[in-house]
Parts: C-alpha cells; sequence; structure tokens
C-alpha cells in the first residue's frame, strides 16, 4: 500500500481519473474510497478482461489504468497487452499490479505495461519476514517523481528488511518453480474432490482463461481458490481444521497459507459487492508453500472431511 499510495498520490491531482480493476485487493478499495475521493480524484471500477470496457471508461481526465493479473483473489485475468495498445491510444498509462506472478512469471513490462508495482512481502521477500512495496518503470523521468513523492510521505522501507527483502530475492526463481509446480498439483486433486464445487487456477485446463493464461505466463503460479459444497460454514470448518496450512491474510511464503477473503482481505466491500465480483462467503484462497505437495493435499483432505462431515 506504500507503493500504491505513492503512486496515486505522486501522479493525481483533484479532477483526474483512473481506471481500475473490478477485482483487485480490498486495501487499493479502501485507499480510493476513503482518501483519494475526498480529494477529488474520479474512479471507474470496470471488467478489465473486456479492453472494451477498458476503453469506454476513459475520459479526458484519465491519467492511468491500474489492473492486477491474476486478480485478488478471483484470479481473473487481464489481457496486458491488449489493454496497453487501449491505454497508449489514449494517451493514458497502464499500471500492473504483478505481486501473485512477479516478473519471473510475467513480464508486464514486455507486454506493454509503463508502470509495474509488488507488494515484496509477498513472492519477492518469500519467507513472512517484511513488509514492502516497489514500484518499476523505465519512464526515468515519473521514477523521479515517485522518489521525491515517496521522500515526502515519510514510507520508504527500513534498511534491515530492506536487505531482508534482498536476501529473499536471490532465491525467487527456484521458489516460483516449485510454488507453481505444488499449486498445481494440489488444484489438479482438489477439482476431482467430490466435496468442492469451484476450483480456479490459471494452469488448469478447465479455467475460462486458460489460454490466455499460457500466452502471457510462463506458468501457473503459487495461488488458487476454492469452495466447497454447502458454502460459508464448511469452508470455515475446514481453515479451522487445518493442521499443515495457517491461516493468515499473506501469500507467497515458503508456508503454505489459507485466507477467507470475505471476512480479510476483501471485507470492506459489502456483501453485494463481494458476490457481484464472484468473493462469494464460502471462497478460500490458498496460497501453497513449498513443502511436499502429498503433505499439502493430506492436510487439505482431513480437513475437507471434518468440515463435510460436521455439517453434511
Amino acid at each position: 500500500m506504500a507503493a500504491i499510495t505513492t503512486l496515486f498520490l505522486g501522479t493525481l491531482r483533484a479532477g483526474d481519473h483512473v481506471v481500475i480493476s473490478d477485482v483487485v485487493y480490498g486495501g487499493v478499495v479502501r485507499l480510493v474510497r476513503e482518501v483519494l475521493e475526498g480529494l477529488g480524484v474520479g474512479v471507474s471500477f470496470v471488467d478489465t478482461s473486456r479492453p472494451e470496457h477498458v476503453e469506454a471508461a476513459i475520459n479526458s481526465r484519465t491519467r492511468f489504468i491500474f489492473i492486477e493479473s491474476p486478480a485478488n483473489p478471483t484470479l481473473k485475468l487481464t489481457d496486458i497487452a491488449a489493454v496497453a495498445e487501449v491505454a497508449h491510444e489514449a494517451g493514458v498509462l497502464l499500471v500492473v499490479d504483478n505481486t501473485f506472478l512477479t516478473s519471473v512469471l510475467q513480464d508486464s513490462i514486455a507486454l506493454g505495461a509503463d508502470v509495474v508495482i509488488y507488494s515484496t512481502t509477498k513472492y519477492i521477500e518469500g519467507h513472512n519476514s517484511t513488509g514492502g512495496g516497489a514500484l518499476l518503470s523505465r519512464d526515468v523521468e515519473l521514477l523521479e517523481r515517485l522518489r521525491l513523492v515517496r521522500g515526502a510521505l515519510g514510507n520508504a522501507q527500513s534498511p534491515w528488511e530492506a536487505w531482508i527483502t534482498l536476501r529473499g530475492l536471490k532465491t525467487l526463481p527456484m521458489r516460483l518453480e516449485r510454488h507453481s509446480a505444488n499449486a498445481q498439483c494440489v488444484a489438479e486433486w482438489l477439482k476431482q474432490h467430490p466435496g468442492v464445487t469451484h476450483v480456479a487456477y490459471p494452469w488448469l485446463d478447465s479455467f475460462p482463461q486458460a489460454d490466455l493464461a499460457r500466452r502471457q505466463q510462463v506458468a501457473g503460479g503459487g495461488m488458487l481458490t476454492f469452495e466447497v459444497q454447502s458454502g460459508t460454514q464448511p469452508a470455515l470448518e475446514l481453515m479451522r481444521s487445518l493442521n499443515l496450512c495457517s491461516l493468515a491474510e499473506n501469500l507467497g511464503a515458503v508456508e503454505t497459507l489459507v485466507t477467507h477473503s470475505a471476512s480479510m482481505t476483501h471485507a470492506s466491500l459489502t456483501a453485494e459487492e463481494r458476490d457481484a465480483l464472484g468473493i462469494g462467503d464460502g471462497l478460500i484462497r490458498l496460497s501453497v508453500g513449498l513443502k511436499e505437495p502429498d503433505h499439502i493435499i493430506a492436510d487439505l483432505s482431513q480437513a475437507l472431511d471434518k468440515a463435510l462431515t460436521t455439517f453434511q
């Protein structure tokens, strides 16, 4: 959020307008509603998986388009190259939050992004040890402006946390290869489980945007979501029953982390808003860690059995 806030406050003025993906991290929605709109910034939340919707939302005051791909938590994808073409034809910037994949698995700059954002707290550091964010761009003038605003806001990362982040970065490619392989195994197992009603993972053939995922991603990444039969209560019981997997709002760590998006990352949205975006009360977000996939699956299996037995 430090990086995102620096970007927004460093590039926007009262009367400006931004286009944002309808499914984004809940902190972005809070920033927009509680801070930016009060400062006179206009915002349009649109389905950026449809480039024509993005084009229709742009007006003469639009300064940039902000997308997440894959989106948090539904994993809905946006065609970055197609939206970049729309943005550049309109003379606006394209900003991509690439936290879920990093440049190892998705080269957003090569696909046309002008600015890339990372929560370095997640895969880049990778060990649940720090909090941080990063802004990347080839635009030297823009970077100078953002560095000035970062200093004015006082939100630079501490030297110690920066060192830990750089240490974690050294193993990023190796870790993401294992995260992706493990997530693929877990997703395929969940898809076959009779108590699971829905699984979203970009590298599954059943994923609605699987072709796009294979065009712009190197692998599926370590994130997936799923829902269980009978909805909310079994989902909550499942998360309470896990032993190896930990309940946490973080992601991208060596541990397997489970999150209830409706009450955690996206609690600031109304129930109606979450339902419209596909974030049901029974949705479970899983950040698949580095332990043996059989161990992760065994933990999910016993928790699913307990949850479904309790609420069948």
